[in-house]
């Protein structure tokens, strides 16, 4: 992956930075590892499938290293447009990072999934680290049995049993990935942890809400594109969000009986979305209905939903 870098050789020397490529089988708890990693929330988070749908990009800076960790959407049935783009983004990472993690999900077998990302991963010569999250869902002997288990799936460099939920391993992650990262100076300011545009994550905040409150019929169909307007001289800021799904039923889904749901989520995200941008929000959601959306790359694209 090239990007600009200042020349300074006394820097090169000492520090390291680089990109690791997070891979993994849907809900695997990708997502969760990268906002542990990081810090804060800079991916959505859900048990259903499909929740992530772009190359994340989040940053750790240490004193010796800057890690630039891309969360991948997972691979899916591409029977759509967009299961085509996701897996486009998910192959396309394999050939630009340093590093691979290959996470692997400790609270359930070895399934179809994972022998299809270890065949793919068998096609290219990053180096894999792999790791079995979810640990504090098992007990010592268990992630000793499962860690065996997984070595004859791919001959990974390392295997580190994490739990993202409570921290544990995370450091010595870290340490593993910084090994395999080249010799340089960071790539972005050690305050920087992502470089998703605010109105992308405030998008992906108002969807994660959307994924939270409704049923298993709405959230593959759902797609959010948001604005942020600051008011001049005041501390309040516009967002204006449109939550685009496929049917007319799915619409009425999301704004509930005398617009209730709609406002529960207009509600949960605010409160997510305020921080992140500093100020007061005022929040306009409306649902509109775009007919087979995930069936349409140029609506797709304009989305952002790019590989």
């Amino acid at each position: 992956m090239e990007t600009d870098r200042n020349s300074d050789e006394t820097s090169e020397e000492e520090f390291r930075s680089g990109f690791a490529g997070i891979i993994g089988r849907p809900n695997v708890g990708k997502s969760t590892l990268l906002n542990s990693l990081v810090g804060r929330k800079v991916a959505i988070t859900s048990e259903k499938p499909q929740t992530t749908r772009n190359v994340i990009r989040a940053i750790v800076t240490t004193e010796n290293a800057q890690v630039i960790f891309l969360d991948t959407p997972g691979f899916h049935k591409p029977r759509q447009a967009l299961g085509e783009r996701l897996d486009a983004m998910d192959r396309k990472t394999f050939k630009e990072v340093d590093v691979i993690v290959f996470m692997l999900d400790g609270s359930t077998t070895i399934g179809k999934g994972d022998v299809f990302l270890a065949n793919e991963l068998s096609k290219v010569e990053t180096p894999v680290v792999g790791v079995l999250g979810k640990i504090d869902l098992l007990e010592p002997e268990e992630v000793e049995s499962k860690i065996e288990i997984a070595k004859h799936l791919y001959p990974f460099e390392r295997i580190i049993p994490v739990s993202a939920k409570y921290g544990k391993n995370l450091d010595e992650l870290l340490e593993a990935l910084i090994f395999y990262l080249p010799p340089g100076p960071p790539y972005f300011p050690p305050e920087v942890v992502t470089d998703q545009p605010e109105r992308i994550l405030v998008a992906e905040l108002i969807r994660e809400k959307v994924l939270e409150l409704t049923r298993d019929e709405v959230p593959h169909s759902v797609a959010v594109k948001a604005e942020i307007k600051p008011r001049e001289e005041s501390d309040i800021v516009d967002v204006e969000a449109v939550i685009y799904v496929e049917r007319d039923s799915q619409k009425g889904i999301i704004i509930g009986k005398s617009g209730r749901l709609i406002k529960e989520i207009g509600s949960r995200a605010r409160a997510e979305i305020e921080p992140l941008i500093g100020n007061h929000v005022f929040l306009d959601l409306r649902v509109k209905v775009e007919k087979n959306w995930s069936k349409n790359p140029d609506f797709i694209k304009r989305l952002g939903y790019e590989p």
